[in-house]
């Protein structure tokens, strides 16, 4: 049940952002860059909202990912796409948008065919395996200076509007600035960066390391079945 609902997921979510690429792209050679979020953007709220569900899969355990990690990830994109993009109109036709979305449409196409693969197949490729853990080295920098870009970009029609700022006094006695707050998220890049990174590299290694170390074993034990003359239903046995 555990691979069902994930093979489900994540093939879901892939199909999501494979509909905001190829909106993506379509709107680029049409009409250039100032049309891309008006083509794509109901397609995108979907399949990134969705991803909502990735923060519960750690809590419970489906899935291995930390939570410390799947969290800022999640609500990062989140803040990104209702807070900033979908709530101040005067972004859509921005460059930073288009630069922002290739990045993540690289990387999440990929990474979710290549979850998909894994639930539903029990195997990936060795090709999608190594984009799954390399794409990021790109995607991060060019993804992250979009975002700072886009906000910085949006501070001025947030401080002019006062949208979502809670003011006293009122019944709760509480209040809240979104511009003051936008630039506080701005600020939290500067430490989460860096360990994102590492972390992200770090996970590249182990990963490949470990496709090595396998991909050794396999040829290692099919050259030695294949001098000795075993059967297919003892290879199976031993490489287990």
């Amino acid at each position: 049940m555990r691979r069902l609902y994930l093979s489900f997921y994540n093939w879901i979510v892939f199909i999501g952002w494979v509909q905001v690429s190829w909106s993506m792209i379509l709107a680029l050679l049409e009409n250039g860059y100032e049309a891309v979020y008006a083509a794509v953007e109901q397609h995108l709220l979907f399949a990134q909202t969705a991803a909502i569900m990735e923060i519960l899969h750690s809590i419970v355990g489906l899935v291995r990912s930390p939570v410390s990690s799947t969290i800022p990830q999640i609500t990062g994109r989140l803040f990104m796409i209702w807070g900033i993009l979908w709530s101040f109109p005067e972004t859509h036709t921005h460059i930073f948008v288009t630069s922002l979305l290739i990045s993540w449409c690289i990387t999440e196409v990929t990474r979710y065919c290549f979850y998909g693969m894994k639930e539903s197949f029990g195997f990936t490729p060795s090709w999608l395996l190594w984009l799954r853990y390399s794409t990021f080295i790109v995607c991060l920098p060019v993804g992250t200076v979009s975002e700072v870009g886009l906000v910085y970009i949006v501070l001025p029609f947030m401080k002019a509007s006062g949208k979502y700022c809670l003011r006293m006094p009122n019944k709760w006695n509480f209040s809240s600035n979104y511009f003051y707050a936008s630039i506080f998220f701005m600020v939290l890049y500067a430490p989460v960066y860096p360990r994102l990174f590492r972390y992200l590299i770090a996970q590249r290694k182990k990963a490949l390391a470990k496709a090595k170390t396998t991909y050794n074993y396999t040829q290692e034990l099919s050259t030695l079945i294949s001098a000795r003359g075993y059967s297919s239903g003892c290879y199976r046995f031993l490489s287990k």
